[in-house]
């Protein structure tokens, strides 16, 4: 990340939600350092955040666009466990790994950690989460402290890196067994001979190339 863009970045909330229209948060940092975004595009950071984006961006001042959401209180994801089915869509919408559970378990927030992105509310099938108010009468960056948005951002960065080493792993799984497959084609093809066998044999090595290049490509 460029400096000006790295400046820009460590003036927001860490919420990860999206509301900005870009995927995180480093992500409209950098379109504003581009060029490429207004300062005026995050709600959670409020009027105080679109003052320090434009201030490090040296911009003009302008009121929060109201097409990417309000200036609220901070608030914290809360699940109502009789309803909950353990489908973990809300485990995969979290940024920050705040929601604890696992499939058809009930789940929970683990409230310290929770940015109130919202990202998991439209994402359940039932209907069993509710935002609460975590700030009482502070809002935007009032709302929030360096210290809170560091461990938001903390979180972030581990759960891709997560998300990285899983996706590293499950490549290297099918290479393994796409290699398994390839060295026993003897037995997989029942005595195919010609082109039947170099027809199996190649959709055998296409599936170890695409293996082979999502693991390359979750490692880069």
């Amino acid at each position: 990340m460029k400096p000006l863009a790295a400046r820009l970045h460590a003036a927001l909330p860490q919420t990860q939600c999206t509301r900005c229209g870009y995927p995180d948060c480093a992500g409209y940092a950098e379109a504003i350092a581009a060029g490429e975004a207004e300062v005026n595009q995050c709600p959670p950071g409020g009027a105080e955040g679109v003052a320090r984006l434009a201030a490090i961006a040296g911009r003009p001042l302008l009121p929060l666009n109201p097409a990417n959401g309000v200036e609220g209180p901070r608030t914290v994801a809360v699940i109502d466990e009789d309803w909950c089915i353990g489908c973990t869509l809300c485990l995969d919408a979290c940024p920050t790994d705040a929601i604890l559970g696992g499939n058809k378990r009930m789940h929970t927030v683990i409230e310290p950690c929770c940015t109130g992105c919202e990202l998991c509310v439209p994402v359940c099938p039932v209907d069993c989460i509710a935002l609460e108010n975590a700030s009482g009468d502070r809002t935007g960056w009032q709302a929030w402290s360096q210290a809170e948005a560091g461990q938001a951002l903390a979180r972030y960065e581990a759960r891709k890196l997560r998300q990285d080493r899983e996706a590293r792993e499950h490549a290297q799984r099918l290479e393994e067994k796409a290699r398994a497959k390839l060295a026993d084609l003897p037995a997989l093809t029942h005595g195919a001979q010609g082109e039947e066998l170099a027809r199996k044999k190649a959709v055998i090595e296409a599936a170890l190339a695409r293996a082979r290049a999502k693991r390359e490509g979750s490692a880069s």
